[in-house]
């Protein structure tokens, strides 16, 4: 999800094509050797890539075992695709929950037997083996200022106290009438709209793969579906006060974080992956995520939506030799086990880390957030089976609900087709 964001925010990036051209050369396409040493990582999560190419540095001068980092501005899986084509995979790779459950059975390790595994609850696993190594846990909900709500109300925000829409709609009255016309703001992206907002229609179902299935087989009336529902309602409050309300299909994420850093909103729909632009601005250090407000009691509207969102998995294939294999899973341990790994998630990557054993205070306001909610287990689980497509195609449908050329009953009927005919993934873990 965060890595969808972080595309949208930097755009292309050249870097793919120089290092994939330099990793070509030096590794060729042949099958390793059984000595072959030295690990290749493939990052792609763009915001960390200096970081990642220090520490490659670091953990080189203190093991001796060569480290090379490479990022690709391409999607993961069309990344990787080629890599594979090529014979030429990395012995690490960085991806998304989704493309563990499509490519490790055929392309990663079985990590079960890796002692970090009893020190998540994060890791994937499929037909009883472990393949998916959590780098960090991320969640969205609503970000507040509480800095810009306190200065108008006079009193301690609490958010706890507006985890209903009635009481959060109370609250958005007493701001607009303290001079904070325009409340919220709204991220237009179809990332956000579409991959992060809509997919909390099917987390917080009782049973979401058999939610997917019932949409897929069109036995599922949105229209009538408590959450769909209740997700809409808030949405169209966030929508009513939005400060971009008039051009919101063409309102910048810049400028919305920056609205919500510095105070002039309180609110924005979002995740903590947001810091890398809320931080570029004179912002408030209370802030923090809160879930999204509902009319509900079945406790979803105190949970933030979330859980591991990159992973790495160690290759399989013959490219890849036993040495390289063993040197990768030091390296997962070093990651887990060590001090200096442990600062190299929380100090220099600024990530929550989804290890009990790392007891470091993650330092920006929203993943101290969502540390909170994370180690009191108050997660709604990510859904990691969508389409690849789910998100811009009804993205683009969500786009005009937000611009209002459509109701409600349209979007609906926008996603009920969308399921009818898309591929639907099912896996056992």
């Amino acid at each position: 999800m965060s890595n969808l964001s972080i595309f949208k925010k930097i755009g292309a990036v050249a870097v793919s094509t120089v290092l994939a051209t330099s990793m070509l050369s030096a590794c060729g396409s042949s099958s390793a050797s059984s000595t072959a040493s030295g690990i290749t990582i493939f990052n792609s999560k763009m915001e960390i890539q200096d970081q990642m190419q220090k520490m490659a540095k670091a953990y080189t001068k203190s093991t001796g075992v060569k480290v090379q980092v490479y990022y690709s501005s391409d999607t993961v899986a069309a990344h990787l695709a080629t890599k594979y084509a090529s014979g030429d995979p990395y012995t690490i790779s960085m991806v998304d929950a989704k493309d563990i459950y499509s490519l490790a059975k055929e392309h990663a390790v079985d990590l079960s037997k890796e002692s970090w595994v009893s020190k998540t609850d994060q890791a994937i696993s499929i037909d009883g083996k472990t393949y998916g190594f959590p780098v960090s846990v991320e969640a969205r909900g609503l970000i507040y200022n509480a800095t810009a709500i306190e200065k108008i109300t006079g009193k301690t925000f609490d958010p706890k106290d507006y985890s209903t829409l009635t009481k959060f709609k109370e609250l958005l009255k007493e701001l607009k009438a303290g001079g904070m016309t325009t409340p919220t703001g709204v991220l237009k992206e179809d990332w956000s709209l579409a991959a992060h907002y809509l997919p909390q229609v099917y987390e917080e179902q009782t049973d979401p793969s058999a939610f997917i299935t019932k949409l897929h087989d069109g036995k599922v009336d949105l229209n009538k579906n408590a959450k769909f529902t209740s997700l809409m309602n808030t949405f169209d409050v966030l929508k009513a006060n939005n400060y971009a309300a008039s051009s919101a299909v063409s309102a910048d994420r810049e400028v919305t974080e920056q609205k919500l850093a510095e105070g002039q909103i309180a609110f924005m729909f979002g995740g903590n992956w947001d810091w890398s632009v809320i931080n570029q601005y004179k912002y408030s250090k209370n802030m923090g995520i809160m879930p999204v407000p509902q009319n509900t009691s079945d406790g979803s509207n105190e949970k933030l939506v979330g859980g591991g969102s990159k992973y790495f998995m160690i290759d399989s294939s013959d490219h890849t030799s036993d040495t390289q294999r063993k040197e990768a899973k030091a390296f997962l341990n070093w990651i887990v086990d060590t001090k200096a790994g442990q600062s190299f998630i929380v100090d220099d990557c600024s990530m929550v880390s989804p290890f009990s054993n790392n007891k470091l205070a993650v330092s920006d306001p929203l993943s101290a957030s969502v540390k909170e909610y994370a180690d009191a287990k108050k997660l709604i689980p990510n859904y990691n089976h969508l389409p690849d497509d789910h998100y811009t195609i009804l993205g683009a449908d969500f786009q005009k609900y937000l611009a209002g050329q459509e109701n409600r009953s349209d979007l609906a009927s926008s996603i009920e087709s969308y399921w009818k005919t898309a591929k639907v993934s099912t896996v056992s873990e």
